[in-house]
């Protein structure tokens, strides 16, 4: 086997993606001011800086620890209108979220989307009748358009082909609706490279450890480098604060009287190896508010989720046994036993919902998004749905540009100029990527196996040819990094050049599927360690 070169990292060159190194980036925040900085890197504030340099506004984003590293890493994986929000009457939330769902899916990424068929059993003494989640159905499915069909009712056995596990015991009927699915941690990435693409500058693993104050407004932050402990600071003509979890914590910074904005909810997932091929995911009732979810996904079975209040520190929060055995026993409602066996499960997760302060059951609260202005003039932002991540960028870009006295509203460009369904970057026909990956000789080299081209074309689009050249390149970047996963070795050395990979769990669990299968070894985590050091 060959060695695993490098392949250089180049200048920041927003045409092609490319990263600089670390210490570049650092000088250009520390000398530049910004118009904007935005403190933390999962999707909404992802969306934002992507949104605000759109605008035409400087804008620098930072994290503490990786893009997408918390709560965006750790959701349930899916774009959705929400249908357990017609029970509350919230038909035009429902609406909104179709739009931005169907948007997302079919014009902004469809590269990294894909729908679903979704089969919401309907059994003896559950909480809602055949009649009553038909009715329901229908009337998700016609707030979408029909985009994705009829919502309708069909039999137990027919529902059984599609899904071999399904329990059928005491199962009257099946409802069924669309929805769509993605890769989040890959959609996140996606996004930040769009904003890179507009002009913004991004550096993760980069803690903010206090903020800089003018006349008593906030004007920037100070930061410590994560990979080498050095310091230094970001100016800025606003900051906003999109820490998820730790939002209190930030504005704590800037007040330290500043009394508690939100609460937050824990939901927990497992990863399972699928004992059989399923076309269709099951979406459970469990009780008149929840729904626990089987879902296919990266070829494995996605179980969950939970939800119960967490008033921890959010870096504690983890996947408990009591966590695991909820999953299970609520997935044994409509999953058969042989599926749901311990020695099946790869991976856990836990994630933590940003939910507006109250009181009452988490999981009746509203995922809605919070803005607030803080004594210093530092915006806050918090809460919210993955389906609607551009929506929440462009509201906050609104609030924004109305802020009383802001003259930042002066040198954007007014979001109703920009274009509604921007695609992110790579956005092609997956099928035609793959095809061409596989067949047509426009790339080089040894012919790549068809689950890999598969895995390029829905996790990269056409930046896969990316990939493919590097492995052309050297033959040892062509191999699979575990002969039970799709991934090859190349887009190890692609995520350290190009996708601001900086540690080893940022790759194998962010940038590829190794570690949600199961197959972050020893000698995986080593290879991959020795080529982030290859850093150019």
């Amino acid at each position: 086997m060959s060695t695993l070169q490098s392949v250089p990292a180049l200048g920041t060159h927003p045409a092609d993606g490319s990263t600089q190194s670390r210490a570049e980036t650092r000088e250009q925040l520390s000398k530049a001011t910004y118009d904007l900085l935005v403190i933390g890197g999962g999707i909404l504030g992802i969306s934002t800086a992507w949104h605000a340099a759109q605008s035409g506004l400087r804008v620098a984003l930072v994290d503490a620890g990786d893009f997408a590293g918390a709560t965006s890493s750790a959701s349930s994986k899916l774009l959705h209108g929400g249908l357990r929000y017609l029970q509350t009457g919230a038909v035009k939330l429902v609406a909104e979220n179709h739009f931005e769902r169907r948007a997302v899916s079919r014009e902004v990424a469809p590269h990294l989307a894909n729908p679903l068929t979704f089969y919401l059993p309907v059994y003896k003494g559950g909480p809602h009748g055949a009649a009553k989640l038909g009715a329901g159905v229908f009337a998700y499915s016609a707030l979408s358009a029909f985009g994705d069909g009829v919502g309708h009712v069909i039999s137990p056995s027919k529902a059984q082909r599609d899904v071999p596990e399904l329990r059928t015991d005491n199962l009257k009927a099946v409802a069924v609706y669309g929805d769509d699915q993605m890769n989040d941690a890959r959609m996140a990435l996606m996004t930040v490279r769009a904003a890179v693409e507009a002009g913004a500058t991004v550096l993760n693993h980069a803690e903010v450890t206090g903020l800089r104050f003018t006349q008593g407004r906030v004007t920037g932050a100070e930061l410590k480098d994560g990979t080498d402990g050095s310091e230094f600071g970001v100016n800025a003509r606003l900051v906003l604060n999109a820490t998820g979890p730790w939002v209190d914590h930030l504005r704590k910074m800037e007040n330290p009287n500043a009394a508690p904005s939100i609460r937050l909810s824990k939901g927990a997932h497992l990863v399972l190896k699928r004992t059989s091929p399923w076309k269709a995911a099951l979406a459970t009732p469990i009780d008149k508010y929840r729904i626990t979810f089987a879902l296919p996904w990266e070829d494995m079975l996605l179980l969950g989720t939970t939800d119960e209040e967490f008033e921890g520190d959010p870096a504690d929060v983890r996947v408990t046994e009591k966590d695991t055995a909820q999953i299970l026993d609520e997935a044994a409602f409509s999953v058969r036993d042989q599926q749901l066996s311990r020695d099946l499960i790869t991976y856990s997760f836990a994630g933590l919902r940003v939910l507006p302060g109250g009181p009452g059951d988490t999981s009746k609260a509203k995922r809605e998004t919070v803005v607030t202005e803080g004594a210093g003039g530092m915006l806050s932002v918090a809460g919210g749905k993955w389906t609607t991540f551009r929506h929440i960028g462009r509201t906050v870009m609104n609030k924004l540009a109305a802020l009383p006295g802001q003259p930042l509203a002066e040198d954007m460009e007014p979001i109703a100029h920009l274009p509604k369904k921007l695609p992110l970057p790579g956005i092609a026909n997956p099928n035609a990527v793959a095809h061409r990956l596989l067949v047509d000789g426009s790339v080089p080299g040894p012919r790549m196996a068809p689950e890999t081209a598969r895995h390029l074309a829905t996790h990269y689009g056409s930046l896969s040819f990316d990939i493919a050249r590097l492995a052309n390149e050297d033959a040892a970047l062509a191999e699979r990094i575990h002969p039970d996963a799709p991934e090859i070795w190349a887009q190890v050395v692609y995520a350290r050049d190009h996708e601001w990979a900086e540690t080893v769990d940022d790759v194998l669990r962010r940038r590829t599927t190794l570690t949600i299968r199961g197959l972050d070894t020893e000698d995986v985590r080593a290879r991959t360690k020795s080529i982030l050091e290859q850093r150019g």
